[in-house]
């Protein structure tokens, strides 16, 4: 077993122990759950979410930082290896854990969950597809939210998992933060692959995964912050790929693959989600994915390419 769990709590562990370095908080529960706030009431730092970003990827991934010029516009950004691209990326980093607890008196906690506590929950459709299945007293949850769970949520949590709220580890950080920024742009590996599974690409045929992606600057609210961190993926991230498969099957979905392919390209994300009444579901699903693929076949030694990124675009979604 791969253990992502154990992985990822012993980053979170990592994180509290320098909370003071990295601009972080850490609060124990009095359920005995432990929360690290990356940027809800806290400024975070870059290396706050390159731990973070490791720990949604259960262990299993590298995020390194690198420079990216996109024809004179210089953009920090992350560049991120899964060499277990299918635990680490479906399994564990992919925001797939719909979170709702109801609260005494209080309005509902929501918010998107990821990390490997995903697995130990295990009723997603996507987990139970890919036959991912993992052991562990102790669960790592990645919220992407502006408010901190309090005790009802970390019980909750520590329930669906089947482990005691003592070994349960909440990460949360909002989109409009610093953290928030560097963990969706390490996501960029992620986006590509379930873009595979959206066009019918057996993903287990993929070895290996590199990314680089634009960190977008931090928006003045979480709303635009969505549309730039979107934009940073779909007109500036760039994957490849390392799959053993019918190189047949890869020509066929090749040119599907980038965002490029979807009838929604072309306008800042911001705008875009505008444009549909604020409603995801009305967006193209097949939008979602980075710009620029490349995957290289072991079978028959060919490399496949589509799309490019647009500068361009970049510019105008995330600077305005």
């Amino acid at each position: 077993m791969i253990r992502m769990n154990e992985r990822s709590y012993e980053i979170a562990l990592e994180m509290a122990a320098a909370a003071e370095i990295l601009k972080i908080s850490v609060e124990k529960l009095s359920c005995g759950a432990t929360v690290i706030d990356a940027g809800a009431n806290v400024t975070g730092s870059l290396e706050a979410g390159r731990l973070f970003s490791e720990a949604c990827l259960g262990g299993l991934g590298k995020v390194d930082f690198c420079a990216l010029d996109f024809e004179g516009l210089f953009i920090p950004g992350v560049q991120v290896t899964v060499s277990h691209p299918v635990e680490a990326c479906m399994a564990a980093q992919y925001a797939g854990w719909a979170v709702k607890v109801e609260t005494q008196g209080q309005k509902s906690y929501q918010a998107m969950g990821s990390g490997p506590a995903r697995i130990l929950y295990g009723k997603e459709a996507l987990l139970q597809k890919l036959g991912v299945q993992e052991q562990s007293d102790r669960a790592v949850l990645a919220l992407e939210s502006r408010k901190l769970p309090n005790d009802a949520v970390a019980a909750w949590v520590a329930q669906k998992c089947g482990i005691s709220p003592e070994k349960v580890f909440l990460l949360v950080a909002p989109t409009a933060s610093l953290v928030g920024s560097v963990q969706v742009a390490a996501r960029v590996v992620e986006t590509g692959l379930h873009k595979m599974l959206e066009v019918g690409f057996d993903i287990k045929n993929i070895l290996s995964g590199f990314g680089v992606c634009p960190i977008a600057p931090i928006a003045q609210d979480d709303l635009r912050a969505i549309g730039r961190t979107n934009d940073a993926v779909l007109y500036g991230g760039q994957t490849w790929y390392t799959a053993k498969a019918d190189p047949d099957k890869i020509e066929e979905i090749i040119e599907k693959l980038p965002s490029s392919a979807s009838r929604d390209y072309g306008a800042p994300f911001y705008e875009l989600f505008h444009r549909y009444d604020c409603d995801f579901y009305k967006i193209d699903p097949l939008l979602f994915s980075p710009a620029q693929i490349s995957i290289n076949d072991l079978n028959s030694g060919r490399t496949f390419h589509a799309g490019r990124v647009n500068p361009a675009m970049l510019l105008k979604g995330l600077i305005s």
